[in-house]
């Protein structure tokens, strides 16, 4: 018997979800569950984040290597030319931003981003060089958060803030949410942030962003297959359903009941918890500290709740090693930094908007699709077709 023209005893076996299983080579990082450590090409992420700005870590994904003086000029230059919205995508946004009940900016980013690519006429990068593939994926990753931002001041009666080109991506993002200039805390907070997610293994957007490479197509339709995967509450939508359960908590003396009663429903604890994570996750260990530095009563609760949270899932969960994980402290810091909470997935994709492209331009140069088997085990075949029912 052979499954796709492959005799049945030679294909391989692998784990539910495709636990541990390496689906290809890369140089743009490693993330190191048991050491509790990930890097993008050698740095320490979370290094990069303490020491360095958005852009510096953008370009090193693109590019290979920090930039100098000169190339970080002229790498800034273009970004701030390409943030501004194409004159052919400005009439659709506000349909896009009136459409769904609740609106869903993931949503909308995934319909401009479609549009996007048709205005600008991206080629599949299975015909492009590598020069127009990283022109196209410097352009949507410059957009994404200025269609962002525009959608959810539209959808609030409000007109979209244009970017300023002497503010940095974080700044940009503050400024076109709120309207109002932010302030060096506050921008510099979205920045870490911003740099400690760019980017994180072969999540489930990025894998999915890579097999839609893999066939040749453009980057904007890797983009928004990535978008769609990002979307689910399981990846990329858990920072404000993380704080949200702060608020179900209210007070300290709630925690212990709230979280036994979230395992005896078998209910998912948001913010704790990893996939490669045995250990403290770096993320969530930055973002406490971001967190801490910009003060107030709603950090001081949140280390509270996770101490507390840890302790007894230790007593119920015995060995599976729960940590808070990058959701849990990034609904905080956005929080604090004003972000409105629907915002909050989104901000994470203007960060992983670069790592998705960065991984695209990687699979680009492979010229090999991803195309994997499955094991049928429904009812033999073939089975005679019964007579029609007429």
């Amino acid at each position: 018997m052979t499954i796709n023209g492959v005799e049945l005893d030679e294909l391989i076996n692998v784990p539910a979800g495709l636990r541990n299983v390496v689906a290809a080579d890369t140089r743009l990082g490693d993330v190191r569950g048991q050491e509790g450590f990930y890097h993008y090409r050698q740095y320490s992420a979370i290094d990069l984040a303490s020491a360095r700005t958005f852009e510096e870590v953008w370009f090193l994904l693109f590019e290979g290597h920090l930039p100098d003086q000169a190339e970080l000029i002229e790498f800034t230059d273009q970004v701030a030319r390409s943030r501004q919205l194409p004159p052919e995508l400005l009439p659709v946004l506000p349909t896009i931003a009136s459409s769904g009940d609740p609106f869903r900016p993931m949503v909308g980013l995934r319909t401009a981003l479609s549009m996007l690519a048709a205005v600008r006429d991206l080629q599949p990068v299975w015909d492009g060089d590598s020069a127009s593939r990283k022109a196209d994926a410097l352009l949507i990753c410059a957009v994404t958060p200025t269609i962002l931002a525009a959608l959810h001041r539209l959808h609030r009666g409000l007109e979209p803030v244009v970017p300023q080109a002497d503010l940095s991506t974080a700044a940009n993002w503050l400024y076109m949410l709120t309207g109002e200039l932010p302030g060096q805390q506050a921008s510099r907070a979205i920045e870490q942030y911003l740099i400690a997610t760019i980017d994180h293994g072969f999540n489930p957007s990025t894998f999915t962003a890579r097999v839609v490479a893999s066939t040749g197509a453009d980057v904007a339709s890797a983009v928004v297959a990535a978008i769609g995967a990002f979307s689910g509450p399981l990846h990329g939508g858990a920072p404000d359903r993380a704080l949200d359960g702060l608020d179900e908590i209210g007070s300290a003396d709630r925690i212990d009941g709230w979280v036994r009663d979230k395992v005896a429903n078998g209910d998912r604890v948001m913010g704790f918890g990893h996939a490669v994570y045995r250990t403290a996750d770096p993320r969530s260990v930055l973002l406490r500290d971001i967190g801490i530095g910009l003060g107030g009563e709603l950090v001081e609760f949140a280390t509270t709740v996770e101490r507390r949270v840890t302790e007894v899932l230790a007593e119920l969960k015995p060995g599976r090693d729960l940590y808070a994980n990058v959701e849990f402290y990034a609904g905080v810091v956005m929080e604090l930094c004003g972000i409105p909470r629907s915002m909050f997935t989104p901000t994470f994709a203007t960060s992983r908007v670069v790592g998705w492209t960065a991984n695209i331009l990687e699979q680009a140069d492979t010229a090999k699709v991803i195309r994997p088997s499955a094991r049928y085990v429904g009812p033999r075949a073939p089975q005679p077709v019964p007579g029609s029912v007429r």
